[in-house]
Parts: C-alpha cells; structure tokens; sequence
C-alpha cells in the first residue's frame, strides 16, 4: 500500500484486543488509511458511525476491527442461545459478501469467533447447517439471510453489532424493504452498534441511518473524492464499428497484464469475448447468469493471471477486489456517474495508480454529461487515430445460440422446412 495513502495513526497506537492485533500483524496492517484513521476512534468508542469510503480505501478492515473488538471486550448477551447472532454484516453482491468474509477470515483468525457466510447462487444446505450450528457474525446477502431468518434458522434479537457495507448499492439494486425487514426484527438501535458505509451519503441513504441507528456521527476524510485520485481518467469518440479494433489495437500497445472491460449488455460482452479470445487475448466473461461456482473460479483463474481480460456486466462493478487491474476500459459508458465511478475503482484501488479509458461512442455518448457533473471534472478526451485501430483482425467463429423454448433442433445434416 503507497505511503502516501495511508495516516499518521499506527493500529498499535489503538486500544485492540492482542488476539485481533496478531490478525492485523499477519495481515501486515501497521498504519491506518484515511478512513479507518477517522473512522476507529469513534467506532472502537461504541459510537454509531455513517462513513462516506470508495472501494480500495479499507472501509472493511474498519468495520471488521470494530466488530471484533466490540465482541471480544463486551459480554455476550444474557441468556443468549445457540442460534443467536451476535454480530450482522449485510452487503449488497454475493461478491463483496465472498470478499468481506475473506477479510475477516484473516484478521479474525486467532480471535476464536465463529464466522457465518450466506449468499444466494450455492451452496445453500450447506451454508444453513453451518448458522444451524450457530456462529458469531453472519456476513451475507439479505436475500438468502431473509430465507434462513424465516425458517428460523438463527435469530437477531441479541445482535450486538450491525454494519450496512455499500448502502448506497442496497437502494440501486431494491434490497431497501429487505434490509427494512431486517433491521426491525434486530435488537434497538440503542442496543447495538451499528455502523454504514456508503460511496455517497446521499439524503436517502442518511435517512435510513438516522431511523435505524443510534445518533450516528457522519464521517468523510478530507481527501475523499467521487473518483480515485490516482486513476488517469480519458474518453475516446469512436465510431461504433471501430470500438472493437480500438479495443484490441489499445491492448496490443499497452500490453496490460490485467483489465476489466465493461459492457452494458450480456450479448455485447459475449461478442466481445469472442473477438478478443479470436485475437489471442486470453478472456474470462462474467454476466448475471453465470453459475456461482463458475463465477468464483473465473474470478480466481483471473487474479492468477490464466486470463489477461475480464469482461463483464455491471454484476462485476460491485465488490471484487482483485489486485492490480491495471485498466479499466468502459467499452460501453453506463447510464449514470455512480455506475461510472463503481467500474473504475477497480483499478488504482489501495494507493496504486490505474488508468480508466472509455468508449464515447454513436450509442451511449450521451451518457458522457451527467457523468462528468457526478464526478466534478471533464474527462480528458483523446483522438482515436487510425494508427490506433488494429489490423489483421481474426473473426471468430459464429456462437451457436440455443434454440428458443418449444423449437426442437434440427437433426443433424437435414434442413429445417420453411414454411410457407
């Protein structure tokens, strides 16, 4: 992590328990970042904090030290039962909820706490067994939390701590009412910790947490920014018969070993894939109805380098922290800055530096404003020069796609009859 993207405040200038400060050493966390600097002294105090933090600014380490040290300094709760929940950890994407539990796995691996995981896709008599059995901190997805909550698999009613990670994405994705239902059938807010992080602290979002928490206190480092300091943002205008050979002659130049290319529909990233796989540009694909298991391998095959590419919808903007993703290209511009500001804080993410390029082109060009007044600045523009189009290219061969339901395939070597 750069020196320059973390405070002056040392996690052994803190009042931690020394079964969590053997995490953090493991780890090889000595200094705070911005975030947890400002946002530690209150927390490990009991306060209720509202915290405005990008993705890569370790909010999770924040919340995750506060969690363990409340539970491991404050008595169980009288009278608490197996299946008693202590501790409720909600986010929005199976991915961030899989990337949360990670974390606390690591930094909570002497503390002898029971961790919990529940996220919808697989897995999911397993995933009951183990709350079944009890555990200390439930991390999850509200969805599949709801689902074992009703059949009565673990209760909230002796919770100690909660934390809301990326609420802001709870509103845009409609897990609002899920997350409403939770939060009633939990302790009071008196009662508990809570604490909510969100990349903007927008009206809705702060409502929330003055109506389920208690008095929080609303934080946001000084140098905190719609969009990653050390991210080089530009945006081309190309044609959109030139965004492919754009794309592929970029990559050839640059040469980067890790990218994510967004796109704003499953069939345009599944033509993509092909395209690049055509070119010799090894690709992985991640839309909405890949299978988790699939999903977690592809993620893993690309963080140890068997793929150079990841394409993906806007499934993938939320919650993956993969380590130097040098780029990040916007092949199609989403519909809003938030969404804007999401893809491209998968690079530069811990303090590195990371380039953002996107595709200004005849169909989604219109999108470029109201991006460029979320984020506050105008993206630079860069010309798209015919040198910068690649040449040569290989078309890939035509996906088969699977026949619509109710029409059977044709029998190999016949041809269907026409009708008349």
């Amino acid at each position: 992590m750069s020196e320059q993207h973390l405070s002056n405040t040392e996690f052994n200038a803190l009042e931690l328990p020394d079964s969590l400060r053997q995490g953090l050493a493991d780890a090889g966390f000595t200094q705070c970042t911005p975030i947890q600097a400002l946002a530690l002294p209150h927390a490990l105090q009991g306060q209720d904090v509202a915290g405005q933090a990008q993705t890569g600014t370790g909010k999770t380490a924040a919340f995750l030290i506060t969690v363990f040290t409340h539970l491991l300094t404050k008595p169980e709760p009288e009278q608490r039962n197996i299946n008693d929940v202590r501790a409720l950890i909600l986010a929005p994407t199976r991915e961030l909820a899989i990337q949360i539990h990670k974390d606390a796995v690591s930094l909570g691996a002497h503390t002898g706490l029971k961790l919990g995981l529940a996220y919808g896709g697989t897995d999911y008599d397993k995933q009951r067994q183990q709350l079944a059995e009890g555990v200390d901190i439930l991390i999850g997805t509200p969805g599949r939390i709801i689902d074992y909550f009703k059949q009565k698999v673990f209760s909230l009613k002796k919770t100690q701590v909660l934390v809301l990670d990326e609420a802001d994405r709870m509103f845009d994705l409609g897990f609002i009412k899920d997350i409403r239902f939770l939060l009633r059938r939990m302790s009071p807010p008196a009662e508990r910790q809570s604490m909510l992080f969100s990349a903007t602290l927008s009206f809705r979002v702060m409502e929330l947490a003055y109506e389920h928490m208690n008095n929080p206190i609303k934080l946001q480092t000084q140098d905190e920014q719609i969009t990653a300091k050390r991210v080089r943002q530009s945006v081309y205008y190309p044609a959109n018969d030139q965004k492919i050979p754009l794309l592929i002659g970029l990559m050839r130049q640059w040469q980067p070993e890790r990218s994510i290319v967004f796109v704003n529909t499953k069939h345009v990233a599944e033509r993509l894939t092909d395209w690049l796989q055509a070119n010799g540009i090894t690709t992985a694909l991640l839309s909405g109805d890949v299978p988790q298991r699939k999903r977690e391998k592809l993620l893993a095959q690309f963080e140890q380098g068997d793929y150079r590419v990841l394409v993906a919808t806007d499934v993938a903007a939320r919650g993956l922290h993969i380590p130097d993703v040098s780029h990040v290209f916007n092949f199609d511009l989403p519909q809003s800055g938030e969404d804007y500001t999401h893809r491209i804080g998968r690079t530069g993410r811990a303090g590195r530096e990371g380039d953002a390029i996107s595709f200004a082109c005849e169909d989604y060009a219109f999108y470029l404003p109201e991006i460029e007044e979320y984020i506050g600045v105008k993206i630079p523009a860069a010309m798209t020069e015919d040198s910068l189009l690649a040449s040569e290219l290989s078309k890939p061969p035509r996906r088969e796609r699977a026949p619509r339901a109710g029409t059977p395939r044709p029998q190999r070597g016949t041809t269907p009859r026409r009708h008349r």
